[in-house]
C-alpha cells in the first residue's frame, strides 16, 4: 500500500491493511515519516516503511505541491526496489491525491495489479479547500489528473454509492468501481470495553469532537453555538473537547476566548486512534458539524459512526448523506452554517432522556449493520480476486 498519511493516523488504510494480514497476507506500506518516528517498524502485523516526507497541513497550495511530488517519486523508487526483493501481488494506492497511483506504473507496466483507493472527490476537494485558487481551468486539470489514475488502475475503490455514481458519470466503467464504505470496526470502537458513563454523570454535560481542525469542519459554528448555550442555560455546565490538529486551531482558540467559552474548551491535539473510542466513552455527546458544498455533498463522516458504535448521541450538519444514511429519530441534525439551529437541535437531544436513548439504538443498529466487520470480507475478496486474475482479466485495466 502507498498512503500520503502517516500510517498510524488513518483508520481506513489501517482497517484495510489489518483486515488482510488477518487473512493471511503479507501487507507492507509506504507512508510519510514524522520527524521522530523510526523509518521501519511494524504495526498490527502490517510492516510500515515510513519515507522522508512531512505534512504541512494548511500550507499554501505550492508546498502541498511540492510535498506530493516528493512523496510521488519517493514512493515510487521505494515500490520498486523493494518489488526486485519481494514481488508483489498487487500495489494499493489510496489518495489523496489521485496521481499517487503513478508511483505504482512501473510495477503496472509489467502486470502487477494496481487498486485505487479514492477516500475523496480531489477536484471537488481542491475547490472546497483552497476556493480562491478554484476555476475551471484548475478543475479541468484536477478532472484529467483523475481520470488518468483511474485509467491506470485494474479496480478502483471508493467510499460509498454516491461517490461510485459520480465515477460512472466520468466515464468509468461501472464494473470497475467498487464501493468499501467508511465504517466503524466495532472491535476497536467497543463500548463494552471502556467504563460505561450515564449522561452527564459528573453533572457536566461532555461534548466531543475528533478529526481536522480545517475549514471543511465547521467547529467555529460548533462553537457559536455552545456560546448561545451558555447564554440561554447558564445552569447547564457543559465541556467541549477537541482532538484533532490543523490549520484552523489557532483562530478556534481565540475564537472560543473571545466568546467566553474558552476555560470550558479544551483543544488536546491528535491522539492516536486505538486512543480515541477511551476519549469517546468518556462523552456524552458527540459533535460532528460540516460545511455543506460540492465536496461534502458526496461525503461522510467516519466520525458518526464512530461516536455511535460508542453508544453516545450524536449532532451532525444536515447533508445529503447524513440524511440518507441515519433517519429520523436517529441522528440529530442540524442546518448547516446555522449556530441557532445547532443549539437548539443540542438542547433538544439535552431536554428529553427518551429521544435521546431511542436515538442512541437507533443510529447503533444502523453503524451495526454497516459495521467494518460486515464489510471486510468483500474487500479482501476483491483483493484476493485482482490477485488471482487471469492475465487476459487484468490486462482491461491497463492504462489506454
Amino acid at each position: 500500500m502507498i498512503v500520503h498519511a502517516y500510517y498510524d493516523e488513518d483508520p481506513r488504510v489501517r482497517r484495510e491493511a489489518e483486515a488482510l494480514t488477518q487473512a493471511g497476507h503479507q501487507v507492507e506500506v509506504f507512508a510519510l515519516r514524522r520527524e521522530e518516528d523510526p523509518v521501519h517498524g511494524v504495526v498490527a502485523g502490517v510492516a510500515v516503511h515510513r519515507l522522508g516526507v512531512q505534512r504541512h497541513q494548511g500550507a499554501g497550495i505550492a508546498v502541498y505541491l511540492r510535498e506530493y511530488l516528493s512523496f510521488l517519486v519517493r514512493s515510487g523508487i521505494a515500490l520498486t526496489r523493494a518489488h526486485r526483493r519481494r514481488h508483489y501481488d498487487l500495489v494499493q494506492v489510496h489518495s489523496l491525491p489521485d496521481f499517487l497511483a503513478f508511483a505504482a506504473l512501473p510495477l503496472r507496466l509489467i502486470g502487477v495489479p494496481v487498486l485505487l483507493d479514492l477516500h475523496e472527490a480531489m477536484p471537488e476537494f481542491f475547490r472546497s479547500r483552497f476556493p480562491g485558487a478554484s476555476n475551471a481551468i484548475v478543475h479541468r486539470l484536477l478532472t484529467f489528473q483523475e481520470r488518468a489514475s483511474i485509467a491506470l488502475a485494474s479496480a478502483v475503490v471508493t467510499v460509498n454509492p454516491v461517490m461510485a455514481d459520480r465515477l460512472v458519470a466520468l466515464g468509468v466503467r461501472r464494473t470497475k468501481v467498487h464501493v468499501v464504505p467508511n465504517s466503524a470496526s466495532l472491535a476497536r470502537f467497543d463500548a463494552a470495553a471502556h467504563p460505561e458513563r450515564a449522561f452527564a454523570a459528573d453533572g457536566v454535560v461532555r461534548f466531543i469532537y475528533t478529526g481536522a481542525l480545517t475549514p471543511t469542519y465547521e467547529l467555529d459554528v460548533a462553537l457559536d453555538a455552545l456560546a448561545r448555550i451558555a447564554t440561554e442555560r447558564p445552569d447547564l455546565a457543559f465541556a467541549f473537547d477537541v482532538y484533532g490538529r490543523g490549520d484552523a486551531e489557532r483562530e478556534l482558540r481565540r475564537q472560543a476566548a473571545e466568546l467566553g467559552i474558552g476555560e470550558r474548551v479544551v483543544f488536546h491535539g491528535r491522539i492516536p486512534i486505538d486512543d480515541v473510542p477511551a476519549a469517546v466513552a468518556a462523552a456524552d455527546i458527540g459533535l460532528a458539524p460540516t460545511r455543506h458544498d460540492q465536496f461534502t455533498d458526496v461525503s461522510l463522516s467516519t466520525k458518526l459512526f464512530e461516536y455511535a458504535a460508542m453508544g453516545k448521541p450524536v449532532v451532525a450538519t444536515r447533508l445529503p448523506l447524513v440524511a440518507a444514511t441515519f433517519p429520523a429519530g436517529t441522528i440529530t441534525t442540524y442546518d448547516a452554517g446555522d449556530p441557532a439551529s445547532m443549539a437548539r437541535a443540542i438542547i433538544g437531544l439535552i431536554d428529553d432522556p427518551v429521544a435521546r436513548a431511542e436515538a442512541v439504538a437507533g443510529t447503533f443498529a444502523i453503524v451495526r449493520g454497516s459495521s467494518w466487520e460486515a464489510h471486510a470480507p468483500a474487500y479482501v475478496a476483491l483483493v484476493e480476486g485482482l490477485i488471482h486474475r487471469e492475465p487476459q482479466d487484468a490486462a482491461e485495466g491497463a492504462p489506454d
